[in-house]
């Protein structure tokens, strides 16, 4: 292998890290989301009315 070959790998790992982390990121942001969703459409009122008041706290 040459240097040229050994740059372009190097390059091409780095673009894929780089790429891998953002997407990731993001996907991992909406998974959250839709398990807060489920866990506040199955809390009770009583529980509803709980974290809605220590949110304005």
């Amino acid at each position: 292998m040459d240097t040229s070959s050994l740059l372009l790998i190097a390059v091409s790992f780095a673009v894929t890290f780089i790429l891998a982390r953002v997407l990731g990121a993001g996907w991992r942001a909406r998974r959250r989301e839709r398990q807060v969703q489920a866990a506040r459409a199955n809390e009770t009122r009583q529980a509803r009315r709980a974290r809605e008041r220590k949110q304005r706290k």
